[in-house]
């Protein structure tokens, strides 16, 4: 697996009372959507099954990090900018 991936984090959603965000990777070939708090991948382009484990556990080890950034997201600046 490479070592730089794009990573993007998206707003916080609710569902039912519960809170989660969505996790991308990118490197311009391999794709993959991950949930957290669950830190599991939801679909996956080009990574292997142990590549996606890793991304899980990436997920895990960074979830409170990861939760920070979720929460920060401000989608009305995101969409005001030219």
């Amino acid at each position: 697996m490479k070592d730089a991936f794009n990573m993007s984090v998206s707003p916080v959603f609710c569902k039912d009372g519960k809170n989660y965000a969505f996790v991308t990777f990118d490197d311009g070939v391999h794709s993959a959507e991950g949930k957290i708090p669950e830190c599991t991948i939801l679909s996956s382009k080009g990574f292997s099954e142990k590549e996606v484990t890793q991304l899980e556990d990436y997920m895990r080890r960074e979830l409170t990090n990861l939760k920070k950034m979720a929460s920060s997201v401000n989608v009305w600046s995101a969409l005001m900018k030219d």
